[in-house]
């Protein structure tokens, strides 16, 4: 699918977290060199450390706040492109403890624009953020790039915040403008809620199903009619990666904001959500949860996608059943086999999709 990453320094802050350790799995297979900076995984079972990816890459665990600890890998490392995971990535986790949210998420983009400013041979950096950075008034619209910035919560208005951070620098150092002086690229990328395999997070959605499932228990669900743009972990990588590709392929100025989302058959509510997984597992059953005095969570959300279809030739390929099989396959199957391999075979069956459609 991409050509431009084979034999290039790759440079992933956040690679044991779940999205982190599909892309150091994908990059690897593109024949990258990749450079991973984050802190230990959460739990044994984590998708980073059960592939054997680990052993495959060079490892370093270090907290995105430290600037001087993150300067001195860079420049021991000398990464060319910088994919920016490290996060903290739960909108719960971020009302119980707002202030580790805050550093992390701020200061942490922080310290990845700074070094792209330090270090000449840091080049292309994507900067994850996420679909919850705009200010959702929950209507029936989907949110494109250049709607207002916002965040209810302190995780949600953290990753506003990295928006403008990262648009500040985009601006004062690395102007589209002066791309042929600078040769910088700085674009932040937001996608949607993103399951898959190897997920094993506290209060997210597909791992809550599976911890339940797996250990005979009710699913508690605790908003059933919330509505989000699902998407299997592969796409937002996918347009990642195609975005990053196009940049070193093209040589031309892409530093902008993308949407990385499905298409709006794949905005469900979860309780549909919860009975696909069911129905794809085999068992199970699930509760309403919700609780009046519960801390706030957007009821709905969609993101519009048609700057990057129409900019960087990129689509979402799987539906939301798609998606979800693939996934629930995936937490099956890793028990017993090999994980590495499983996640291959996942990335080989997104590949061949995405070739089967280019040909058309």
């Amino acid at each position: 699918m991409f050509n431009n990453f084979k034999d290039k320094t790759i440079l992933i802050t956040g690679h044991t977290g779940f999205k982190g350790a599909w892309l150091s799995i994908w990059l690897k297979t593109l024949g990258a060199r990749v450079i991973g900076y984050a802190l230990d995984p959460k739990t044994r079972k984590d998708i980073y450390l059960i592939s054997g990816i680990a052993d495959q890459i060079t490892d370093y665990r270090e907290d995105i706040r430290d600037r001087e600890k993150l300067f001195e890998i860079i420049h021991q490392e000398k990464p060319e492109i910088v994919f920016h995971l490290a996060a903290q990535p739960l909108v719960i986790e971020g009302y119980s403890d707002p202030l580790y949210t805050y550093e992390t998420n701020i200061m942490g983009t922080l310290n990845v624009l700074e070094a792209m400013r330090r270090f000449d041979f840091l080049k292309t950096g994507l900067f994850i953020t996420s679909d919850k950075c705009y200010e959702n008034s929950e209507q029936p619209k989907a949110y494109k790039e250049t709607d207002r910035l916002g965040g209810f919560d302190p995780y949600s208005s953290s990753k506003a915040a990295c928006e403008l951070v990262i648009a500040a620098y985009r601006n004062s150092y690395f102007p589209g403008n002066d791309f042929y002086d600078h040769g910088k690229t700085i674009a932040s990328v937001r996608a949607g809620n993103v399951i898959g395999g190897g997920d094993w997070s506290e209060n997210r959605l597909i791992p809550d199903c599976v911890r339940a499932l797996e250990n005979n228990k009710e699913i508690c669900i605790r908003n059933p009619e919330a509505t989000r743009p699902w998407q299997h972990v592969l796409e937002p990588l996918g347009g990642y990666l195609l975005l990053a590709d196009k940049i070193l392929s093209n040589k031309a100025f892409l530093g902008e904001a993308y949407n990385f989302g499905p298409d709006q058959s794949s905005v469900k509510p979860v309780s549909e959500v919860v009975e696909l997984v069911l129905s794809y597992y085999g068992k199970g059953k699930w509760k309403d949860c919700s609780e009046i005095k519960a801390h706030h969570e957007a009821k709905l959300l969609s993101l519009d996608i048609t700057k990057a279809k129409s900019v960087i030739d990129w689509s979402p390929l799987w539906s939301i059943e798609e998606a979800l099989r693939y996934t629930i396959d995936w937490y099956k199957n890793a028990r017993s086999g090999n994980v590495y391999s499983l996640c291959l075979d996942q990335i080989s069956l997104y590949s061949e999709k995405w070739k089967s459609k280019r040909v058309k």
